[in-house]
């Protein structure tokens, strides 16, 4: 589940990125997050992961308070969310299941639940026979369902996915977020920040539209022109 109340970012150099946003995501939701470029969708992802603290205003994830978090238990409110970012951030000098093991190990996990978690998640994202492979040796399209399965591999409340599809091709652009439907419907909360509207008209799912750091549009539809068709 995540909230947010009255949620106002301004940054250092007088930027008002977010102005006052109440949101609401459900546990189990499927949510588009869209809108133009500078209108407040990647300071959102940042709030959500705690890479930046509001201005104003209240964030709860997960259970947790984001903005009177104690330090001691930011790595448990990380560890309810799976991030999937645009450029992949694989570790070139591993295998596909040493990337996936290296995630594990940072949240404690031990090597049986590591041997047991990772051929399961490889294969719900179609990577089985790719476990040793290196991700120089995959296609684009590949290298993305690895940052999905490593952004599954901790068992996560949420999957944050932020322009997962900008550097692929149509096609594995469909098939990528098809998977995102997929881990949906087996109970994962997820929220994709995306422009292309092609994919998101597809679907018919949720779409919050964010524009100048307000929410100008909310409901089940499609997106066109910065407005929510349904």
């Amino acid at each position: 589940m995540i909230r947010l109340k009255d949620v106002e970012m301004e940054y250092d150099n007088g930027t008002r990125a977010i102005q006052g946003i109440t949101l609401s995501i459900e546990d189990g939701e499927f949510v588009f997050l869209v809108g133009p470029s500078g209108s407040g969708k990647s300071t959102i992802i940042k709030l959500l992961t705690g890479e930046v603290e509001p201005s104003a205003g209240r964030i709860m994830i997960n259970g947790f308070s984001v903005s009177n978090i104690r330090d001691r238990q930011i790595p448990m409110m990380r560890r309810t969310l799976g991030v999937i970012f645009q450029d992949f951030r694989l570790i070139e000098k591993k295998t596909v299941y040493d990337n996936l093991a290296f995630v594990m190990r940072a949240v404690g996990a031990k090597n049986k639940e590591i041997r047991e978690r990772i051929p399961y998640v490889l294969e719900l994202v179609d990577l089985a026979e790719k476990a040793n492979r290196y991700p120089t040796e995959l296609s684009g399209g590949e290298q993305q369902r690895v940052a999905i399965a490593r952004a599954l591999v901790n068992n996560p409340a949420t999957i944050i996915a932020d322009e997962p599809t900008g550097n692929l091709d149509p096609e594995r652009s469909l098939e990528l977020m098809s998977l995102l439907v997929k881990i949906n419907e087996l109970g994962t909360t997820v929220v994709v920040v995306t422009h292309e509207k092609s994919l998101v008209d597809r679907f018919g799912k949720r779409v919050v539209t964010i524009d100048a750091g307000h929410v100008i549009n909310d409901g089940v539809g499609r997106y066109v022109g910065g407005h929510i068709h349904g």
